[in-house]
């Protein structure tokens, strides 16, 4: 453990030099002043360049003289607390004063202790100890955050790496945009080819945020493409989900996991979309003639019930047109109650068939730095073309 001793009273210092090496303290470093405590923490110019402050310090405790010239304890602690690199080295005030109100004004400034002079060696230790071990326990603390933050990182690749990449055939477009509300997410998005022009595509939702629904969500992705192949129609997809997924037994469970889902069967040959909406924002389909069809709810979330029972939509499409699915964390950027926030919703997408990925992207997943995002929010654009013109 490395201790920075800051006083401008020589004398002072070498008691305290004194007493930490009866101690078996080995590693320890003078300044007389509060300029020259920040040269040995690295800062050049404290309080006024924040950017070059270092990445990292090897002190361990600074003891910490309250009255000195130029620049007082309470202020270089201040300052200190200023560096995000700094601030966890805990500050313990060596002071003559004993008045309550600046002994407080240290402690608000950042110090985690003080002790009185004349400095008595049995308390000033007791300090030290305390100090140098929540030091040990707020490292350990940042060690396993930074690890877990490393493993969150690696997970978020991971979990983005199952979501399907863009489709371009001559009749069909799909693609989408998707904003996690944290590292890990809950909503998740495929579609694969059937053959003969079809194309089973599902978006699905988890309940909650955050590393639980990251998993369910992980554990429908690894089953999905399984499941869409091998059953197909959509009413019989949504009904192996909901018993695949009411297989996990979880334990004194408090909270009802389900996800909500849509999951359709683009048909590019008939001009036909069969769907099952399971408990979903309703999905939009925007027709050639400006008409639009609403792929409304038709069963219960998967998950709630042991059975489920779904029954699948149809309808028919002419010429060109797009199909828009979406999760509730984009429908609430908008306005309103749900019925509003879905007008508003179809009157934005009205328009180009095709996908005009920066309109979306500035209209409903840019924020600003002081918007907090509460959910995730996922788009997905399905183009559709009589012929097979699309570029």
């Amino acid at each position: 453990m490395k201790i920075l001793i800051v006083d401008d009273n020589h004398t002072n210092t070498l008691i305290i030099r004194e007493i930490l090496k009866k101690e078996k303290h080995k590693n320890m470093y003078s300044a007389s002043s509060a300029k020259e405590m920040f040269e040995r923490l690295g800062v050049a110019n404290p309080g006024q360049d924040q950017e070059s402050a270092p990445k990292s310090s090897d002190i361990d405790l600074i003891l910490l003289d309250m009255m000195m010239p130029e620049m007082d304890g309470i202020e270089a602690c201040r300052l200190i607390q200023q560096y995000d690199s700094l601030r966890d080295i805990p500050i313990i005030m060596v002071t003559a004063v004993g008045d309550s109100k600046k002994l407080a004004e240290a402690l608000d400034a950042g110090a985690v202790d003080y002790v009185t002079k004349p400095i008595n060696k049995v308390e000033l230790m007791a300090r030290i100890r305390l100090a140098l071990r929540l030091k040990r326990e707020k490292d350990w603390h940042k060690e396993r955050d930074q690890r877990i933050q490393s493993e969150l990182r690696l997970a978020a690749l991971v979990q983005n790496a199952v979501l399907s990449a863009p489709i371009v055939d001559p009749l069909v477009q799909i693609d989408a945009l998707y904003k996690p509300s944290f590292e890990l997410a809950g909503d998740l998005y495929s579609w694969y080819p059937l053959g003969d022009g079809r194309y089973g595509v599902i978006l699905l939702d988890i309940m909650g945020h955050g590393i639980s629904s990251s998993l369910f969500c992980m554990f429908i992705a690894s089953m999905l493409k399984e499941t869409v192949y091998t059953y197909v129609e959509p009413e019989k997809v949504i009904q192996e989900l909901n018993r695949r997924f009411n297989q996990l037994c979880i334990e004194d469970q408090l909270i009802q996991y389900y996800f909500t889902a849509i999951y359709l069967v683009v048909d590019t040959s008939s001009k036909k979309i069969d769907y099952v909406n399971a408990g979903h924002p309703p999905g939009l389909f925007f027709h050639e003639d400006g008409s639009v069809t609403k792929l409304n709810t038709v069963c219960p979330p998967v998950g709630l019930f042991d059975k489920i029972e779904a029954v699948t939509q149809t309808f028919f499409y002419e010429g060109d047109g797009h199909l828009v699915l979406y999760t509730d964390g984009l429908l609430e950027t908008l306005p309103g109650n749900q019925e509003e926030q879905i007008q508003l919703l179809e009157d934005a997408l009205h328009g180009n068939h095709e996908m005009d990925k920066p309109k979306m992207q500035t209209l409903f997943f840019d924020e600003g730095p002081a918007q907090e995002r509460e959910d995730d929010k996922c788009l997905v654009w399905i183009s559709l073309k009589e012929r097979g013109d699309i570029a």
